[in-house]
């Protein structure tokens, strides 16, 4: 009986892990999108900053914590900045 008490928690554990890592992937390519679709550099590279952030939190996820403070740090600080900076000397909308 407490083994397959066990098996059902473990089962339940497992599909929760498989939820929020789709979840995670499904929220991760959407931000990917809505940052090509948007005309607003700078809306774009926020964008871009929530996908790495989403993408650090999956690694997380998946048990590499020293990959996901790698793309934290480097993905959604240093890019961002980067980003944002090349922007701040240029037009803010981009053109059609």
């Amino acid at each position: 009986m407490q083994k397959l008490l066990r098996m059902k928690k473990e089962g339940s554990n497992s599909m929760l892990f498989e939820i929020v890592n789709i979840l995670l992937l499904v929220l991760t390519v959407s931000s990917c999108i809505i940052a090509v679709i948007l005309k607003d550099l700078l809306a774009a590279a926020i964008a871009m900053a929530a996908m790495s952030l989403l993408l650090s939190l999956e690694f997380y996820v998946l048990q590499a914590p020293d990959v996901a403070i790698a793309e934290a740090g480097v993905g959604a600080c240093l890019s961002t900045a980067i980003m944002i900076i090349a922007i701040k000397g240029t037009k803010r909308m981009e053109e059609d």
